[in-house]
């Protein structure tokens, strides 16, 4: 039986001049698959997976909104 993966995008704002070191940070969380810098209206991207829905909002909520230098995060669920 198939494992039932959950995924998000992630959009984060940071503090000016603390992206690189939040993308560093999220990069060492083992259920963050990706995060990269990018231009527009937020800072950085990133991609979260985990075995349901609630894995990974247990990550932002404890792991990601404690990095020091986030001021917004938008969450976007992946639907299919």
């Amino acid at each position: 039986m198939a494992k039932n993966i959950g995924r998000i995008y992630l959009l984060i704002n940071t503090e000016i001049g603390k992206e690189r070191s939040v993308r560093d940070e999220l990069r060492s969380i083992s259920n963050v698959k990706y995060a990269d810098m990018i231009t527009g209206r937020y800072d950085i991207i990133a991609t979260i997976e985990g075995e349901t829905v609630g894995d990974i909002f247990t990550t932002v909520l404890n792991k990601i909104r404690a990095i020091k230098g986030i001021v917004r995060t938008e969450t976007n669920l992946v639907v299919e």
